[in-house]
């Protein structure tokens, strides 16, 4: 008789550090980030290409928000993470636990197992960043969240095409009674038809869903998707977008990058 030993669950991660939220309607609070590395998107004004890969190791700060980064190979096993979490968790400090990338959803397997032992440790809410085109992995996470950022990607701005999966995510979303907002990065080239279409998608699921406008931050020219710069709206563009919007939709708010402001990059 064979016994069947079970391995232990890994993760591929960029980094695990302490920060203010710069999105969305967690804006100014405190969040442990684990960072997971991989995206299967490219969008254009993407400011963390080097999470489209693996690298071979990922950083973790050794105290909350000092940036003293220690460096351990990738992937992570999931009793290692949890003890590192732990190390960032001090008392009354954070707000809540950001899982962004990349796409978190890509490790959805990993994010079953991992995700309860986080909230019995941690007490904390579980945030999850997305880029909101993967809802059946998202389904298998549901039960675990408290809430969700969903990016709404125009064609215009990030050169993904992706309403319907857009729209079966954030019915999901819905459904569950998960709270959720959307976010959706804009530029000087973004095409009005396109953030009407958005506002009907989101008003199809609820009108009460709330809508962050975030006129993107220009990057360096090393940061720029073929060298062709992705420009901030201007200010009339902006104003003219919000009150269309607001048409179908109760809350729809220019809030900028907040962290970039901040230059927690």
């Amino acid at each position: 008789m064979t016994t069947k030993t079970s391995e232990i669950p890994t993760a591929r991660l960029i980094e695990v550090f302490s920060a203010i939220q710069g999105e969305g309607l967690n804006v100014g609070t405190r969040q442990i980030f684990i960072r997971f590395a991989l995206c299967d998107l490219r969008c254009h004004f993407c400011d963390s290409a080097h999470t489209w890969s693996v690298p071979p190791t990922c950083r973790v700060e050794r105290s909350p928000g000092l940036r003293d980064f220690e460096i351990y190979p990738n992937p992570v096993p999931l009793p290692v993470l949890l003890e590192w979490v732990e190390r960032q968790n001090l008392p009354s400090l954070h707000d809540s636990i950001s899982l962004t990338g990349g796409e978190p959803l890509l490790h959805a397997p990993f994010l079953v197992q991992f995700l309860p032992q986080l909230r019995r440790l941690t007490g904390l809410p579980i945030y999850l960043e997305t880029g909101g085109h993967r809802p059946e992995q998202l389904s298998m996470i549901l039960p675990y969240l408290d809430s969700i950022g969903m990016d709404l990607k125009l064609p215009s701005v990030s050169g993904e095409n992706r309403w319907q999966e857009h729209a079966e995510f954030l019915q999901r979303c819905y459904q569950a009674e998960v709270e959720v907002f959307v976010k959706m990065i804009i530029s000087s080239q973004t095409e009005p038809a396109e953030l009407e279409r958005s506002a009907e998608l989101v008003a199809a699921v609820s009108p009460e869903i709330s809508v962050f406008l975030q006129p993107v931050t220009p990057l360096e020219p090393s940061q720029q998707f073929g060298g062709n710069p992705v420009l901030a709206p201007s200010p009339e563009q902006v104003l003219t977008w919000q009150a269309a919007m607001k048409r179908s939709l109760k809350q729809v708010r220019v809030v900028p990058q907040t962290h970039k402001l901040l230059h927690q990059l």
